[in-house]
């Protein structure tokens, strides 16, 4: 083996210890791919984890969940971050990814010791703090804070990721403020997460985004929703997304973060997040 070659595979052996990003998907007899895992934003059980969050992470563990998405943006329910891994790996379970608020991004320092602690690959702003009518010029000055704050934590190994919500999505201008911040961010430094769910509520195929901005994905979030331009979701396999397509159209899917999320629910939340986990790991690609 050559030693730049020797080098790269002892890199990926590393980033595959520290962050459980192992090949997630598996062929078929049918030559198709499956998912062999997949993880679950926790936001989707919050009312359970606000509750019980220790029991909450055994029940998602128990359905086969292997990697949770963490809720920094809600103090991880008040649970300190060294207690939090404990309870992550006793339960076999990564936190490869966490949400957080922009304005955690004053503070970037003690996210990046949490990170470190917990285990995190990623630090993804989950919404912009922007207050009153929203503006082009509002979404370029956020791009040039997640620029800043991504070369910073690139320093201690960790990305800066930026989650789409529906009103990122609303044409401003005659522009999508979304594609300017896209399109302004820096790749070296800031990586995104497409909620395919807040995508299709803005009235847009997320399989367009994946077309235009696809090299830019590295996290998703796999929601889905009743009908294009609906304000709510749905189990997955029950409404408007292909998610078949989807997957199949996400390059170098082994290599991302796919989160299960859902939002609203006609039962129990933990019966739909299962529900949700067996659609998408039996679904073929």
């Amino acid at each position: 083996m050559h030693r730049r070659k020797f080098l790269s595979a002892i890199g990926l052996t590393a980033a595959v210890a520290q962050f459980g990003c192992a090949p997630k998907v598996s062929r078929t007899g049918g030559g198709r791919r499956r998912l062999r895992s997949a993880g679950i934003q926790l936001y989707s059980l919050r009312d359970d984890a606000r509750r019980d969050l220790e029991g909450t992470l055994a029940d998602i563990a128990a359905i086969g969940y292997k990697d949770v998405e963490l809720l920094g943006s809600m103090d991880n329910f008040g649970m300190p971050p060294a207690r939090l891994r404990e309870v992550l790996d006793r339960n076999g379970l990564r936190a490869p990814s966490t949400h957080v608020s922009g304005g955690a991004l004053d503070n970037l320092q003690k996210q990046l010791d949490d990170a470190q602690t917990l285990g995190h690959q990623y630090i993804v702003v989950a919404s912009l703090p922007i207050e009153g009518q929203r503006t082009l010029d509002d979404y370029r000055r956020w791009a040039d804070r997640l620029n800043e704050a991504g070369q910073r934590a690139r320093s201690r190994g960790v990305w800066i990721g930026f989650h789409n919500h529906a009103n990122d999505l609303a044409v401003i201008d005659g522009l999508v403020p979304y594609d300017v911040l896209v399109e302004r961010t820096d790749p070296a430094a800031v990586r995104h997460q497409l909620d395919t769910g807040n995508t299709a509520m803005a009235g847009r195929d997320p399989r367009d985004y994946l077309r235009r901005y696809g090299a830019r994905y590295w996290l998703f979030h796999i929601k889905d929703v009743p009908r294009l331009g609906a304000a709510s979701d749905t189990e997955l396999g029950n409404g408007f997304i292909d998610f078949r397509a989807l997957l199949a159209s996400i390059e170098n899917i082994d290599e991302k973060l796919l989160f299960v999320e859902q939002e609203t629910y006609p039962g129990v939340p933990v019966d739909s997040l299962r529900r949700d986990y067996e659609y998408i790991t039996k679904l073929e690609f």
